[in-house]
């Protein structure tokens, strides 16, 4: 006969149990629903910037591109919480067949994201346009002016940027081209969201490289990135 004592040491374990398990159930379907909003944000977010006359030279840096990162909105912090960032997708394109494979999710995070004055919030745009620095994004953290470089295309300009940069800066700030420095912050993997759209585990070498995992809900915005580029 098991000891009462025992019995509600087994009881109390049973209910805990449950109550991790509901919590992580939670915590999955926030991921998966946040994962999907930003997915959708991120569609409108190349539509507007690529449909932008002020944009002219994203859509052949997009051609020409082995990947793009999309933030719909970094937000500068307040004061007192200092720092600024924001989420994002990331997408990649087949250098032999033009078709691009993604998103995996990811994080742009920084104290010093040099916003233009008064402004407070950014679309952006960041074409990746160097293998190595592609490479980097799939395995280690990557800040922005030191292990990567960055440039910011020039408003109007035909091909419009450094074509020598590793990434390639496209931001809209107010609706304003441009106003953004980007140096110093840093690109992360988001794990949580990662798991949350594709169901299990994925890491972005699963999502991007070995295409282990897929979600139909990806193909509108696949689809809005090869019409950008065209």
């Amino acid at each position: 006969m098991i000891p009462t004592t025992s019995r509600l040491g087994i009881a109390l374990a049973a209910t805990l149990a449950i109550m991790l398990s509901g919590i992580g159930l939670a915590a999955h379907a926030s991921d998966k629903s946040d994962a999907e909003t930003l997915v959708a944000k991120a569609k409108t977010t190349i539509q507007s910037v690529a449909g932008d006359s002020d944009f002219a030279s994203l859509r052949p840096a997009l051609a020409n591109a082995r990947g793009v990162l999309i933030f719909p909105q970094v937000l500068k912090a307040g004061f007192v919480l200092g720092g600024s960032g924001g989420s994002g997708v990331l997408l990649t394109r087949d250098t032999a067949t033009g078709v691009w494979t993604g998103p995996a999710f990811y994080t742009m995070g920084s104290a010093s994201i040099g916003f233009q004055a008064g402004a407070q919030a950014a679309e952006m745009v960041m074409v990746v346009t160097s293998q190595k620095a592609l490479d980097s994004l799939y395995t280690n953290k990557v800040n922005l002016g030191g292990d990567a470089s960055v440039a910011l295309a020039s408003k109007g300009a035909g091909r419009g940027a450094n074509v020598t940069a590793d990434f390639i800066v496209y931001s809209k700030v107010k609706g304003a081209f441009a106003g953004v420095s980007v140096d110093g912050s840093v690109l992360d993997v988001r794990q949580g969201l990662n798991s949350g759209y594709y169901g299990q585990a994925a890491t972005p070498l699963d999502i991007l490289v070995k295409r282990a995992v897929s979600n139909p809900d990806a193909m509108a915005l696949q689809t809005a990135v090869a019409d950008a580029a065209k």
